[in-house]
């Protein structure tokens, strides 16, 4: 009888710990697992997917209520209801915060970079513009906002700097002041510049040698970011080990940023998230929308886990992964490169229904190495 007890107790701890144990609790001790929160989520308009956030991850970054565009429409009127709203549901679910993103030159409101006549303005007019447009914002959410993405996407595949408005106007100094401006605002947050395709050997060395300089300029910088958008066939384990190998010599945390990876075709040999970039929608592009094959899916699986366990092998220097987006339906992914696809590209399908290897992650991160 005695036994018997013993047995039960057991198996109801057992059931315990197996239900309480999520994305959030297997990886507090290795990095911060985060995700991509959309308006829906945020503002209570979808409660089932704001419960999955709040039970599943320990960090948070605005998809899009952060940029530019709409957080700062008009020059001199700011719209934070939504960011307000944001950083709220972070603090409500005592999840890390991120703001995404400061500066950068999409999703950018009109007025930034012109005058009255529409010309573009002088240098000294868009250096207050950019430290007005910081300040501003990080004023409003200092001590709340832990770390933000100073400056996004500068750098070209090459490791050239991409010929933004801001680099027309102002040179590659546009990114020293980015930082300069932000540390001003809020001593305390946290620092990074963020970009994509860092696994390509040009602008993972350029993207060190950027953080070098800034360093050297006095700049306080305390992280990367490597968004991650990738595809079956690129990169490989073994490029993005490479990257993170490059990235971990600056003796900064690394984050990876923005994680999904599209299960769809690319003949075109498409990488990065460049939104500019388009493709002619054809079906042989979108050939699962009726289902995906077992094979594919067992292929996706695999790089997924592949990727997760690399994350994990280098805990020591990463400190956040955050997947761009809670689940299948409202991933950007379905309309990038190729607009009208449907994807399947993050770890939640369409339904809110985990994958899988949701489970096979839980249990990757808390093996005892």
């Amino acid at each position: 009888m005695k036994y018997r007890f013993l047995v039960a107790i057991c198996y109801l701890f057992t059931l315990t710990a197996c239900a309480k144990t999520t994305l959030r609790t297997a990886t507090e001790n290795k990095f911060l697992m985060g995700v991509a929160v959309n308006v829906n989520q945020f503002t209570g308009q979808n409660p089932k997917e704001a419960a999955i956030i709040n039970e599943q991850f320990s960090s948070i970054v605005p998809e899009n209520c952060m940029k530019s565009g709409l957080i700062h429409p008009e020059e001199n009127r700011f719209d934070f209801t939504d960011a307000d709203r944001f950083v709220a549901f972070g603090e409500k679910n005592k999840q890390v915060i991120i703001g995404h993103c400061l500066i950068w030159h999409s999703q950018l409101p009109s007025w930034f970079f012109v005058d009255s006549l529409g010309k573009d303005v002088a240098p000294d007019v868009l250096k207050e513009r950019m430290r007005m447009h910081i300040t501003t914002i990080m004023h409003r959410y200092k001590g709340r906002i832990h770390g933000y993405d100073v400056v996004n996407e500068a750098l070209n595949d090459d490791g050239s700097f991409r010929t933004s408005k801001f680099f027309q106007i102002l040179g590659k100094d546009f990114i020293r002041l980015a930082f300069q401006y932000a540390h001003e605002a809020d001593p305390e947050a946290e620092l990074y510049y963020n970009d994509y395709s860092m696994e390509k050997p040009a602008k993972c060395d350029a993207a060190v040698q950027l953080v070098k300089d800034l360093k050297a300029a006095g700049c306080r910088v305390d992280g990367v970011g490597t968004q991650g958008h990738m595809s079956l066939d690129n990169p490989s384990i073994e490029e993005f080990e490479t990257t993170l190998q490059k990235l971990s010599t600056l003796g900064v945390k690394i984050m990876v940023t923005e994680w999904d990876l599209s299960i769809l075709p690319n003949p075109y040999k498409h990488s990065g998230a460049n939104v500019s970039d388009r493709f002619k929608y054809t079906t042989e592009l979108d050939p699962y929308r009726n289902g995906i094959p077992k094979n594919i899916q067992q292929e996706w699986n695999q790089k997924m886990m592949g990727m997760f366990a690399l994350f994990i092998k280098y805990s020591d220097v990463i400190d956040r992964v955050t997947l761009w987006g809670l689940n299948d339906r409202d991933s950007w992914k379905n309309n990038f490169p190729v607009k009208g696809r449907k994807d399947s590209p993050v770890l939640f399908d369409r339904q809110n229904n985990p994958k899988p290897i949701v489970e096979e992650m839980i249990r990757m991160a808390n093996q005892k190495y």
